[in-house]
């Protein structure tokens, strides 16, 4: 008997050995095996679940590194790593069950999947491993390799990192740890003499631990970021005003405000000038709810310059944050600003955001229609514009002071209608030559569309296309993914083949969307 203690785990990890084995001496029951079936359902759910939080989670991190690059981009470089890495072990996982399941006429009925030669024939041979068994524990291996190396300079993955290196390592297994020089090969034990919907299952819990760990991952990275952010050191001043420009003679009441506005947050001592002169307190400001209230002049025309320190204690330290703000007075206006969002042209068919506004003039006094093209506010200065005819739109803006109108004259946009969006495949756009993909991976690929280089968040939805392989009659597909006919046809295909994904009928609600380019595909397998 070997020494030491068994471990609770280890200990569960014998009793399920001794479980699966009793169950294969019952030529497992029907019932087990569609336990099996509803616990691979619910597990393959759950992934979806968890792709769709890690999706969103990796979107957010994108849009936080696009506004405030020194504190994201380097995260999301890091965070990008860990989503390919588990993207290319979960898709090779799918790879796995797609064939198991191609082994059975129907993979629905889980009590007809109880025979073990599909998984033993794949993964060995007599006492060694196929190329496809050294295929799984490579493949394993590379994705805990990459895992290390993205993530092992930084103490706080180390609790992710134990779990990696220990459910995907592809060490030989000891199934009882009470007898020395008993090690099994991971492979062989795992997946070898098993009925293949439990190895179905199997393979689908490493993709649940997959993505698991993937969603934890990528939530501490967020975390641990916004902690570091957090601190005293990277809060900077801004200047908070109730107006957006001031008038001669006007008194001058914006705010000098941390990014944090809470009462723990007020200043020990403030120091700041404003055009050169020292403001004093509880005449020229004071100190309300964590903000520098201001109560000054607004003087005469032109730019005039706030600037000093705000110093806070902490830890013992002073710290402080400087100040170098501006604000601009100027006359009253005669006519209104408005500025496109985006670009200095609107889109026909889509809702074009657009800012109107006057300076001086609350948003609640200012009126604003468009011809010819329906205008909507949805709050404050922001408004969204939906042309649909003609080339050219006209924005007409009229505002209120103190009971007098004040128009301004139209303001012309040209109207352009979408560009010609790109075709996709997985997400992928070719460029040059033939995008190259396995063709089991390509079965499960959806066809996709996008505007490229377009400054709107707008996805066409792919409603038909056609696909063709050398030799064959074309089939046409309704929808955005490969159906059964468009499946068969690829299994036609051999290695090497280009595959044309062509008359791509793409949809934006409300708009004719472009006509789009044929998809290339080679088959690498």
């Amino acid at each position: 008997m070997a020494g030491g203690k068994e471990t609770p785990r280890q200990k569960m990890i014998n009793m399920m050995y001794l479980v699966f084995i009793a169950m294969l001496a019952l030529n497992m029951s029907k019932e087990v095996l569609s336990a099996f079936g509803t616990i691979n359902e619910s597990l393959e759910d759950t992934n979806l679940k968890f792709e769709e939080k890690n999706d969103a989670a990796l979107a957010g991190l994108s849009v936080k590194a696009s506004e405030s690059p020194d504190q994201f981009a380097a995260v999301l470089v890091k965070a990008d790593m860990v989503s390919k890495a588990t993207s290319d072990l979960f898709s090779y996982y799918s790879g796995l069950k797609e064939g198991m399941y191609k082994s059975v006429d129907d993979p629905k009925d889980y009590e007809t999947m109880d025979k073990t030669a599909y998984t033993d024939e794949l993964f060995v041979k007599g006492e060694k491993l196929t190329p496809a068994g050294e295929e799984f524990l490579t493949n394993m291996r590379f994705y805990k390799d990459q895992m290390n190396q993205i993530l092992g300079e930084d103490a706080k993955y180390a609790v992710f990192l134990s779990t990696i290196n220990e459910k995907f390592s592809g060490d030989p297994v000891n199934p009882d740890s009470g007898f020395e020089g008993a090690e099994v090969n991971y492979v062989r034990h795992h997946f070898v003499g098993y009925p293949l919907i439990s190895s179905i299952t199997k393979v689908t819990a490493l993709q649940n631990d997959l993505k698991v760990l993937e969603n934890e991952i990528l939530s501490s990275m967020l975390s641990g970021q916004l902690t570091q952010i957090a601190s005293m050191d990277n809060y900077s001043t801004l200047l908070n005003q109730d107006r957006s420009a001031y008038y001669q003679g006007n008194k001058f009441d914006g705010s000098i405000v941390l990014g944090r506005t809470d009462n723990s947050t007020v200043p020990n001592e403030v120091k700041l000038t404003l055009d050169g002169r020292p403001l004093v307190k509880d005449r020229d400001y004071t100190l309300e709810g964590g903000q520098v209230k201001l109560n000054v002049d607004a003087g005469s025309a032109g730019d005039h310059k706030i600037s000093g320190v705000l110093i806070f204690k902490q830890n013992g330290k002073e710290i402080e944050v400087p100040v170098n703000q501006s604000f601009s007075v100027i006359p009253k206006p005669n006519q209104a600003i408005v500025s496109a969002d985006k670009m200095n042209v609107v889109y026909r068919g889509i809702q074009n955001p657009i800012t109107v506004s006057m300076p001086g003039v609350p948003s609640n006094k200012i009126n604003a229609s468009a011809t010819p093209a329906s205008l909507r506010k949805v709050n404050g200065t922001n408004y969204v514009v939906t042309p649909t005819t003609g080339n050219e739109l006209k924005i007409n803006v009229t505002g209120e002071i103190d009971g007098e109108k004040i128009s301004s004259p139209p303001v012309t946009f040209r109207i352009k209608s979408l560009p010609r969006p790109t075709p996709t495949v997985r997400g992928q756009v070719q460029e040059g030559g033939a995008i190259q993909m396995p063709k089991n991976a390509l079965k499960v690929s959806p066809i996709g569309a996008a505007f490229e280089n377009f400054d709107f968040d707008i996805t066409p939805v792919v409603k038909r296309f056609t696909i063709s392989i050398p030799g064959q009659p074309s089939v046409v597909v309704n929808g955005s993914k490969l159906d059964t006919r468009a499946q068969g046809l690829l299994d036609l295909a051999r290695a090497g083949d280009i595959v044309q994904i062509f008359d791509i009928k793409a949809d934006v609600p409300g708009v004719n969307v472009k006509n789009m380019p044929a998809l290339l595909v080679q088959i690498t397998n």
